[in-house]
């Protein structure tokens, strides 16, 4: 029964995506920027900060980068949580993380929920983890994209926001900046602190007041102006860069006929 409900309350979340698709596309793809809600709900929460004593960790190879630069991270602790007795000081910090991420992650569901951003929609993939999203991103238009309506899978840590979420593509898509697996490699998904590879600079890498929504625009902004220079997927790159109107091109308009057909699958 609970199964048969979440298909249900999924299959009404892809109808409304798709609706507003055609919205987006027929009013020219507009996009509202991050923050454009006026003041976030979030902002009094990442205010109470404490040293979690989470150290960076600058794991993860460049292979695309997203403009928009933030201040630089900071340690989250949960407001109002009573300790819990007998927990020692390593796991009682865990347990504040998690409280944390939990309270962080419910408020931006329910304010995408309650304004819906143009050009992706998300939710739940059940309604009993909030750890794990499914988000259906409208192809920009004007792009090779256009037309498209791809579905992916945030899968996030439960350190959030201090660490960021890994996002994958279930809908097949050809992309520089996406590998062959679905994986998504833009700079504001790579862990915090420095690039061993001496690619990014730390403010180009995740930083803890990225939401779902900053996320999602800069995907959005990646499918428009892929990064040929440090790719995920070599070949989609190499296409792009010698033969974009040609093979790329044609790759493309196959995944996205596709990702219309299986949308509501």
């Amino acid at each position: 029964m609970a199964a048969r409900k979440g298909r249900r309350r999924r299959a009404v979340r892809l109808r409304n995506a798709a609706r507003s698709a055609a919205k987006f596309l027929a009013g020219g793809g507009r996009r509202r920027a991050a923050g454009s809600h006026g003041r976030s709900p979030l902002a009094g929460t990442l205010r109470a900060v404490a040293a979690a004593g989470a150290e960076p960790d600058p794991r993860g190879a460049p292979c695309g980068r997203a403009e928009g630069h933030s201040p630089p991270p900071r340690a989250l602790a949960a407001p109002g949580a009573a300790p819990s007795p007998g927990l020692p000081p390593r796991a009682e910090r865990g347990r504040m993380t998690e409280l944390q991420s939990a309270l962080l992650l419910r408020r931006q569901l329910a304010e995408l929920n309650k304004n819906p951003v143009e050009g992706f929609s998300a939710g739940l993939i059940d309604d009993n983890d909030l750890y794990r999203w499914e988000v259906l991103i409208i192809g920009p238009p004007d792009t090779l994209y256009e037309g498209g309506v791809f579905k992916a899978h945030l899968t996030f840590p439960k350190d959030y926001p201090l660490r960021p979420p890994k996002m994958k593509f279930i809908t097949e898509i050809w992309h520089p900046n996406v590998d062959k697996n679905g994986d998504v490699c833009i700079s504001i998904l790579h862990e915090p602190g420095e690039d061993k590879y001496g690619y990014e600079k730390p403010e180009e890498r995740w930083l803890p007041i990225h939401t779902v929504e900053t996320i999602m625009i800069s995907v959005i902004s990646m499918l428009a102006d892929p990064n040929g220079d440090s790719p995920a997927n070599v070949d989609a790159a190499k296409e792009w860069r010698e033969d974009r109107n040609g093979e790329f091109k044609r790759k493309v308009a196959r995944c996205v006929r596709k990702s219309q057909e299986t949308a509501f699958e």
